[in-house]
């Protein structure tokens, strides 16, 4: 059996988290890295699926929710502007196979990190 993996122990309350928005599918997390002033991490509760290509075959229900909750973050922290992005591989820069997508806002313009 595979560990559970970091965001799992972040929602089963073994390593802290700074939650902002919890559905019965879905949760939302602050990034520990924050790359631009408004830095969250929308993760599924489920561990099923490993990138957003899994996810986007297997359940796109459960990927339509993901993007409804990074909007209505958005809309409540960055008044509705935002990028949302996946990455998919860790030659793209994912580091936790648990699929997860970064909500990001409130970017000065040219002022990005990281990304």
């Amino acid at each position: 059996m595979t560990e559970p993996s970091i965001f799992t122990r972040i929602l089963n309350g073994e390593i802290p988290g700074d939650f902002i928005a919890r559905t019965e599918r879905v949760f939302a997390i602050r990034d520990i890295n924050p790359q631009a002033p408004l830095h969250v991490l929308v993760i599924p509760v489920t561990e099923q699926y490993r990138d957003v290509t899994e996810l986007a075959a297997g359940d796109p229900g459960l990927l339509a929710e993901m993007v409804a909750l990074a909007k209505q973050i958005a809309d409540e922290h960055a008044d509705g502007e935002y990028r949302l992005i996946f990455n998919n591989g860790a030659r793209a820069g994912q580091s936790v196979f648990h699929v997860h997508a970064h909500v990001l806002g409130n970017i000065e313009e040219g002022k990005l990190v990281g990304f």
